[in-house]
C-alpha cells in the first residue's frame, strides 16, 4: 500500500501523484528507492571482502606505520609506563585476532573459486577422470592414497618419455621454452 492511498484504496485506484513545488524535468530521471523496500544487507562474506580489499592497500600499510610512529612518539609523554606499552600490545594482539579470520575467510573463497574452475577443466577435458571432480570432501588419507597413485603414474610417464621430451625443471625467464600443439580434446 502506497504512503498516500487510504487504508481500504484497491489495486485498480491509482495511487495519488506526489505533489512537486518545481516544474518537473524530463530529463531528470533519478528516482529515491520506495521507503518500504529494505536495503540488502550487507552479509560476512561482502564485508570480510571489502575489509580485505581496504586492508590490502598501501594506504593501509601507511596509515599503520603512522600510528606506529604516533604511538613510540608519545613514548616521552606518557614515560614509557606500562599502560603505555599496554595500549600498542592490546591493540595490535585484537588486530592480529581480527585478522585471522579475515584471512581464513579470504582464504576459503579463493579455495572455492579455485576448485570451481578446476572442476569445470576437469568436466570438459576429454580422458579426464570425473572421479577427481570434488576431491575437497575426501579426507586426509584419501587425498594421501590418490596423491602416491597420482605419483606413480607420473613415475611411469617419465620412464617412458624419450630425454628430448622432457622438459626442464628449472626453467628461466629468459630461455624460449619449445611450444606445444593445444589439446583439441574438450567434451561437446
Amino acid at each position: 500500500m502506497a504512503r498516500d492511498e487510504p487504508a481500504g484504496a484497491t489495486l485498480s485506484t491509482p495511487p495519488n501523484p506526489p505533489e512537486r513545488s518545481a516544474p518537473s524535468r524530463s530529463t531528470d530521471d533519478t528516482r529515491q528507492p520506495a521507503p518500504n523496500v529494505p536495503k540488502p544487507r550487507m552479509t560476512f562474506g561482502q564485508f570480510a571482502k571489502n575489509l580485505s580489499d581496504w586492508c590490502g592497500r598501501a594506504r593501509t600499510f601507511q596509515l599503520a606505520i603512522v600510528a606506529i610512529v604516533l604511538w613510540a612518539c608519545s613514548g616521552p609523554y606518557f614515560h614509557f609506563n606500562d599502560t603505555w606499552q599496554l595500549i600498542i600490545n592490546t591493540s595490535t594482539t585484537i588486530i592480529t585476532f581480527l585478522m585471522v579470520f579475515l584471512i581464513q575467510n579470504t582464504q576459503n573463497r579463493d579455495n572455492d573459486a579455485l576448485h570451481i574452475k578446476l572442476d569445470e577443466l576437469l568436466r570438459v577435458t576429454k580422458g579426464a577422470q570425473d572421479q577427481l571432480l570434488n576431491l575437497e570432501n575426501l579426507d586426509a588419507h584419501q587425498l594421501k592414497a590418490l596423491r602416491e597413485q597420482y605419483a606413480k603414474i607420473g613415475e611411469l610417464a617419465r620412464r617412458e618419455c624419450s630425454e628430448e621430451e622432457l622438459i626442464p625443471v628449472a626453467i628461466t625467464l629468459h630461455e624460449d621454452v619449445p611450444e606445444q600443439e593445444p589439446r583439441q580434446d574438450v567434451r561437446p
